[in-house]
């Protein structure tokens, strides 16, 4: 049961204001505060239990929550753990009131608070927190809003790219097939670069469509029992022509010790198919003698049920300079190779993994190849 009755004014506070939640803090310290802060157009309300505070800001999340570790029934560092342990609340810096030794101030900011006080801190440094606090809020609340208008902007525009693209895939293939006449011998070069270059275009659109998906949280996965044995199969004979184009092996193994029946994964078909598709035609493009090879292994642990299934692709392609490896699965970043690429397809690779609740790492070296290394946990009913 509540210590006091909410405030309802909360809801009507009028959109610009500033709201302070207060918990338990210490009348003698924030009383003139609480004036100070009205008077100069921020909203400061009150909760007296750790219980009141989480009902209030859950119904109406505020600006910054001033909170004191000494509370009636749950303490402050228990409220701090509940507020960032929950997914739904958007971020809001968290002052704990606390006596400053070194364990509070370690416990508290562990636990996801941004700044501990002193009970016997001075007015004026107290309104300097506070106001540094509420500047933090601002940054991240602009960060926020300016990320979603990016990414509805990429949305939008992979959209409206897409319609003509298709069209005009259409249109170039009729031509090439002699749909609209004989094509001259001297333009025939010039359409297959067009055909290429206009596939590369809807290519790198539909990338990042799947990447906003991904990162907008609105990517619709549907896992269903995966043989990875037969999914890479299919993917490494479609790509052995391309391999083949440029006379490099394609090879497809077990790891020794490995039966082709045990690799049973749970996942999205066609996203563990882009996996693959992107990490082959990776190797492929950056390795010009040699080999590509894509091996799977089942690694087994301390009980069959802790068992992962390894997949590593490896080739003798040009490497990857450890300076590039750190931010290899960002987005938009290419390595120094000077080769036609959009740095989207390792990043968009990280993604599916991660959906997956799987790892990818990289192994390089320039000059002599790279090793790609992701792991998924067995299908378990």
């Amino acid at each position: 049961m509540l210590s006091k009755p909410l405030n309802l004014t909360i809801r009507l506070a009028s959109p610009g204001a500033k709201r302070i939640l207060l918990v338990n803090a210490l009348p003698n310290i924030f009383r003139p505060m609480r004036s100070m802060l009205r008077k100069r157009g921020y909203q400061v309300d009150s909760a007296h239990s750790g219980m009141d505070a989480l009902v209030q800001l859950e119904q109406c999340p505020p600006d910054l929550l001033l909170l004191d570790t000494d509370t009636a029934d749950i303490d402050g560092y228990e409220v701090t753990r509940r507020i960032r342990r929950n997914p739904e609340l958007p971020f809001f810096p968290i002052m704990l009131v606390a006596d400053h030794n070194h364990s509070n101030v370690v416990k508290g900011l562990a636990l996801g608070a941004n700044d501990v006080i002193r009970p016997t801190v001075k007015k004026r440094e107290l309104f300097a927190r506070i106001l540094a606090m509420l500047r933090l809020k601002h940054s991240i609340d602009e960060q926020i809003r300016i990320n979603q208008q990016h990414e509805e902007f990429i949305a939008s525009l992979t959209h409206d790219l897409r319609t003509p693209l298709i069209a005009a895939d259409h249109v170039l293939h009729l031509l090439r097939r002699g749909a609209f006449g004989k094509t001259l011998p001297k333009m025939r070069d010039s359409l297959e670069q067009v055909v290429q270059s206009n596939q590369t275009l809807l290519e790198m659109v539909d990338t990042l469509l799947e990447i906003y998906q991904y990162e907008a949280g609105c990517k619709d996965l549907y896992f269903h029992n995966i043989d990875l044995w037969e999914l890479s199969r299919d993917v490494v004979r479609e790509l052995t022509p391309l391999a083949a184009n440029k006379s490099l092996k394609l090879d497809l193994s077990l790891v020794e010790g490995t039966d082709q029946t045990s690799l049973q994964v749970r996942g999205d078909r066609l996203e563990l198919r882009r996996l693959l598709t992107n990490l082959l035609g990776n190797a492929i493009r950056y390795t010009d003698t040699g080999l590509v090879e894509l091996r799977l292994q089942r690694l087994t642990c301390n009980s069959p049920k802790s068992d992962l299934i390894v997949l590593e692709v490896e080739d003798t392609g040009i490497g990857i300079a450890p300076e590039e490896q750190e931010f290899l699965f960002e987005r938009f970043r290419q390595g120094n190779h000077q080769r036609r690429g959009n740095g989207l397809g390792l990043y968009l690779s990280h993604q599916i993994v991660e959906a997956h609740h799987g790892s990818i790492k990289v192994e390089s070296e320039v000059g002599k190849g790279t090793l790609f290394r992701v792991q998924f946990d067995l299908l378990y009913e």
